[in-house]
């Protein structure tokens, strides 16, 4: 009876994911280890320094379910190469497996839009059309930092482009920048089509970036700009009528998706989204799609994306490379939307204050916060926020554009 009590003990602790972690599995212990230890200070991050909490705690909190062993939730093999066995994932996945179909599958980024949508207001855009060239300008560092990992891949450095193909180095540049769009859900709709081996690093980088915001863009702005600009009030908007709110998601969709018709998802439901907002017709799936729908959707794609956070595909020389060239890519477009900002600030005879260029990234409606307390702080009477917006909101729809460039050239 002792024997058979030992025998089932010993058989329990050989069964253990303690036990497995030190087996000859293939992984070595401490990587494991070491995943664990990133997925708990994201953790940490999310939910003690609040840094973007909403995606990041379900993002740290998938990684960590995937580098526990035998945990058997995520089985990144089922989606390597080009083609994938959705029997087979339907079959012999796990939990997150078949939930990570709606990131294959491009279904939750444009849902996100979709939300991000019926929260949006293009009234300050509308009201200064002049503000969707700053939100453009702001899209330089997604373009220059994909320069930068083509000459990367071109000589090999840190992993990129060691296959030797240029067609891999070019989907992975795309990939990579557009991280400086500061917009994860276009960050994974790009590369979950053209880098899928890439999508742990750029999501973490991307959303890692978006709740830092606050932290990197004032030293850019404070250094481009003088106190002199910095103090510019500029004149209240023009009131915008329901008719123009209505005409304005219309017409972005026709024109942007027959000119990009591979933008058509991001933006076709980020225009839907705020056409449910302004119509006041459905009123209750305008709410049901910013808040139940957005609510599941963040929660399926932050513990997905985050479950593709291995210790195989994370820790490379290349993963350290992504977030180096993500925060050149975010701080590029800061400098663009600023640089920008200024050239209008001249142009107009001192009329636009230059500090609202670094919220034509798409953090919305964070980098138009960023450029009030920076301008506010320099003159108390003040108030750039919804200045700001124009090129914040100008932002999201030119990230989705640079989105359905780098896809139309390259999937």
């Amino acid at each position: 009876m002792l024997e058979k009590l030992m025998n089932g003990f010993a058989s329990f602790i050989a069964s253990t994911g303690i036990a497995d972690m030190f087996a000859d599995t293939g992984v070595v212990w401490w990587k494991t280890v070491l995943m664990l230890a990133i997925a708990c200070v994201l953790l940490y991050l999310a939910i003690v320094k609040q840094f973007e909490p909403l995606l990041l705690l379900p993002i740290a909190f998938g990684m960590l379910l995937a580098n526990l062993p035998l945990g058997n939730v995520m089985h990144p093999e089922l989606f390597l190469g080009k083609s994938i066995d959705y029997g087979k994932v339907l079959k012999d996945g796990g939990l997150l497996d078949i939930l990570y179909l709606g990131v294959k599958l491009g279904i939750y980024p444009p849902l996100i839009f979709l939300g991000i949508g019926c929260m949006t207001d293009f009234g300050p855009l509308i009201a200064n059309p002049k503000s969707i060239l700053l939100g453009a300008a702001a899209q330089i560092g997604v373009f220059i930092t994909f320069l930068g990992a083509i000459l990367l891949g071109a000589f090999q450095i840190g992993g990129f482009g060691a296959d030797g193909s240029m067609e891999t180095i070019f989907k992975e540049a795309a990939s990579i920048g557009i991280i400086g769009g500061a917009d994860g859900p276009t960050a994974i709709f790009v590369t979950k089509t053209l880098a899928p081996s890439l999508l742990s690093a750029i999501a973490v980088a991307a959303y890692s970036y978006m709740a830092l915001v606050p932290i990197i863009q004032p030293p850019i702005m404070k250094a481009l700009t003088t106190k002199e600009e910095r103090m510019i009030v500029m004149e209240q908007l023009r009131p915008v009528t329901k008719r123009e709110k209505i005409v304005f998601p219309i017409v972005v969709t026709l024109v942007v998706v027959l000119l990009i018709p591979d933008a058509a998802p991001l933006v076709g439901m980020l225009m839907l989204g705020n056409l449910f907002k302004e119509s006041g017709v459905v009123e209750r799936i305008s709410k049901a799609a910013q808040n139940e729908l957005m609510n599941i959707i963040t929660i399926f794609l932050g513990i997905t994306v985050g479950a593709t956070a291995t210790a195989d595909t994370f820790l490379t020389p290349k993963t350290i490379l992504i977030i180096c060239l993500g925060l050149v890519a975010f701080a590029v477009s800061t400098a663009g939307g600023v640089l920008f900002g200024k050239i209008m600030c001249k142009a107009t005879g001192g009329k636009v204050n230059p500090l609202i260029g670094s919220a034509g990234v798409s953090a919305v409606p964070m980098a138009a916060r960023v450029s009030q307390t920076v301008g506010q702080k320099e003159n108390p009477s003040n108030f750039l926020l919804m200045h700001a917006m124009g090129p914040n909101v100008a932002g999201v729809i030119g990230s989705a554009v640079a989105a359905g460039v780098f896809l139309a050239l390259f999937k």
